[in-house]
């Protein structure tokens, strides 16, 4: 991770912990889930609110306004909507996108739940989701959600990534082994 990533994912995940404990405390992490679903939505859809969490040209004060609008408009929670207009006065909306993954990331911790990441050569029909679920569920000893997507230069196989952890049976990464191991040989 390039250095200014790394401090846009630290001011993100302090963001984040912060609106979440305050959500916990005040017995609202069901409201916050709604909020940031409804927000992260608003995100993909306009390209102008993209626009104005990220631009320079904005100044504080019609970031803040426009930002506290917004969550108005989209009756998000107090804890939820107070932040945003903080963020806009310190200039932090930047992070938005980092800091809303980290509370889903969040709330799915706190309900059990872990994402896993599944890369396949074909899309997978919904018995195999099914089964690859109950399987990592089994492994990992929490309630795993299936995030899956399609690259077609895999050939063949998975690649499963759960939390820290990846497991690549795909035939692309067996084919480059094969080919280091021959490298190596001759």
């Amino acid at each position: 991770m390039s250095e200014p990533a790394s401090i846009s994912a630290g001011i993100a995940a302090r963001y984040a912990t912060a609106i979440f404990e305050i959500a916990k405390e005040n017995n609202d992490l069901k409201g916050l889930e709604t909020g940031i679903t409804d927000l992260a939505a608003a995100l993909a859809e306009s390209a102008d609110l993209r626009g104005l969490i990220a631009s320079p040209l904005v100044s504080r004060a019609e970031q803040e306004a426009a930002i506290t609008a917004i969550a108005k408009k989209m009756k998000l929670g107090a804890v939820l909507a107070n932040s945003l207009g903080l963020m806009a006065q310190k200039r932090r909306l930047f992070v938005l996108p980092q800091m809303l993954k980290a509370l889903q990331d969040a709330l799915a911790e706190e309900r059990g739940e872990v994402t896993a990441e599944v890369t396949s050569a074909k899309a997978l029909t919904k018995t195999q989701i099914e089964k690859l679920t109950k399987t990592l569920s089994e492994q990992v000893g929490k309630s795993v959600t299936i995030n899956a997507t399609v690259d077609e230069t895999l050939i063949g196989g998975l690649v499963v990534k759960v939390g820290s952890k990846m497991i690549d049976s795909s035939i692309r990464s067996k084919l480059n082994s094969l080919q280091n191991a021959m490298k190596e040989v001759g």
